[in-house]
């Protein structure tokens, strides 16, 4: 089974060369038997197959006029193991209990509203405090380039899901890149909305979360956005980004950002991208922002949500790297939180004057390769208690403070074959304009080949 995407699988069904049955039993089953990444903690079984039968009698009823309610009619979508779900376990990534009441996350309400088949809930690091896919609840999900590699995090799961075929969209989260560098590390289509344009129950106190689809394609993670987005009245953010901001036109003013550290087989990939970007006539200026103390904002932020979180007598069963984090977080005074706080407020108003010069930002998603599959960073980020664990991904978070749109598009492989992502940036509310652009490049730059075989295996629970 190889799911090509929500386009392809709506196509077939459209045509009735496939029916919703019988891809969905192939996802379930490729999910079982064939997930060599460790994609999947938990696999869906009768619920997923008796909507796909509910979705192949109304395709027999209405014909093609049965999608134009349900966009999603038929198409198989997993979900990040952080969103709650009515007929799925919700891990969350942990050996500590979840007491949250086992019912659909809204976003997930509106995936099956519209007809999508969830077909299992994807691997995560614990709470998603990392942004590799590492946890005490399953093996290290492994990238579909090379499986000696990390996919990334901590929507690695959804991602090589994606990548792998196991699944034609997935949904994931994205608090400090979590969605952009599993895409980028796995090359497919990772968009994180404005914060507050898809609704996220419960609701973070952070105001860093985001949720978002991965993707075979930018059409699909367009379709996939519209279909989320919207206020809910269990979140009192969404419907912050809900207003595009006006078009600019063909022609773009692009700001291109190159990060300190960024690889060389990085710098020469996205550079490609970058020509593309010239031969479409765009303006592309170098800029730099300039912030001070970025990331120790965001860790102080960061860390004291996971220790306002954390339940007296957790300690012995949380994830040793999370537990730092939250350690961290227990030395943080009122203080240190507002002065972090101001911190993010300067960083809105830095990007905020560089977006009146610029209609998009864009550069590496990532500025370094895939790393060992086990751990949570590049060699120097990768014990927790430096609390270096986000370091290495400068392109991702300062985007989660700012709530700006944000996409990472596969540019191309290295030398060694790995993909490589560019992240394009808009500002806040300008979701149509960030994915209209991706389109138009991703035709130019054409889709990756797909991943190599694979030949470990870490099989998935049957539900």
């Amino acid at each position: 089974m190889n799911a090509r995407g929500i386009s392809h699988t709506r196509n077939l069904l459209a045509r009735g060369d496939l029916s919703a049955v019988e891809h969905t039993t192939a996802v379930l089953a490729a999910a079982r038997e064939q997930d060599t990444l460790g994609a999947y903690v938990t696999v869906a079984g009768e619920e997923a197959l008796a909507a796909a039968a509910h979705a192949d009698a109304l395709i027999r009823r209405h014909g093609p006029n049965a999608w134009h309610s349900r966009p999603l009619l038929g198409v198989t979508v997993s979900v990040k193991d952080l969103l709650q779900t009515r007929d799925l376990p919700t891990t969350r990534g942990s050996l500590l209990p979840n007491d949250r009441p086992r019912q659909d996350a809204p976003a997930v309400a509106r995936l099956r509203a519209a007809g999508a088949i969830v077909v299992g809930k994807t691997t995560t690091s614990e709470y998603g405090w990392s942004a590799s896919t590492v946890s005490r609840v399953a093996p290290p999900t492994r990238n579909p380039y090379d499986p000696r590699l990390s996919a990334g995090g901590s929507s690695g799961g959804a991602a090589a899901a994606v990548a792998a075929g196991l699944c034609d969209a997935s949904l994931g989260t994205d608090g400090a890149g979590s969605i952009r560098i599993p895409a980028s590390f796995c090359g497919v289509v990772g968009f994180k909305p404005s914060y507050g344009r898809i609704p996220y129950f419960p609701h973070g106190a952070d105001r860093l979360a985001h949720q978002g689809p991965l993707t075979r394609t930018v059409a699909d993670a367009a379709l996939m956005a519209r279909t989320l987005q919207g206020p809910h009245p269990d979140d009192p953010d969404s419907g912050l980004g809900s207003l595009d901001a006006p078009r600019t036109g063909p022609v773009l003013r692009i700001g291109w950002i190159e990060y300190d550290g960024t690889g060389g087989e990085v710098r020469r990939v996205s550079e490609q991208a970058r020509h593309a970007l010239a031969a479409q006539g765009h303006t592309i200026e170098d800029v730099e922002v300039r912030c001070e103390r970025i990331y120790p904002a965001l860790v102080d932020i960061t860390a004291a949500f996971e220790a306002a979180g954390a339940r007296p007598g957790d300690d012995q069963d949380a994830d040793p790297g999370r537990l730092a984090v939250i350690r961290h977080g227990r030395t943080l005074s009122g203080a240190d939180v507002i002065r972090a706080e101001e911190v993010r407020q300067s960083l809105r108003t830095t990007l905020r004057a560089v977006m009146d010069r610029y209609d998009i930002l864009a550069m590496a998603a990532v500025p370094v390769e895939p790393f060992e599959a086990g751990a949570i960073g590049p060699a120097w980020a990768a014990d927790p208690r430096d609390l270096q664990w986000l370091a290495w991904a400068p392109a991702s978070y300062p985007f989660n403070m700012t709530g700006q749109p944000a996409l990472s598009l596969p540019a191309g492989l290295t030398r060694a074959g790995l993909p490589v992502g560019l992240q394009l940036v808009g500002p806040v509310g300008a979701d149509e304009l960030v994915l209209s652009l991706a389109a138009r490049l991703e035709t130019d730059l054409g889709l990756l080949p797909p991943p190599p075989l694979r030949t470990t295996h870490h099989p998935a629970t049957t539900h």
